[in-house]
């Protein structure tokens, strides 16, 4: 669980928490997704990035007000 201050929902925050999923998903499926992106000849940090928003939403957030 990531606990976030409402008052602390800055593009800062936005983007470390996005960080964090990067992380996440290199962890869980980057080998996957690398040959996945050399095989169809994308692109591999857009997929990182579009699985990183994706993982977002796994997250269980609670907020402090």
């Amino acid at each position: 669980m990531i606990y976030i201050n409402y008052t602390n929902l800055d593009d800062e925050t936005q983007q470390k928490l996005l960080a964090d999923s990067k992380r996440d998903i290199e962890k869980q499926i980057g080998e996957h997704l690398r040959t996945y992106a050399e095989a169809h000849r994308l692109d591999y940090n857009v997929l990182l990035e579009e699985e990183a928003i994706k993982n977002l939403y796994n997250y269980k957030f609670e907020f402090s007000i």
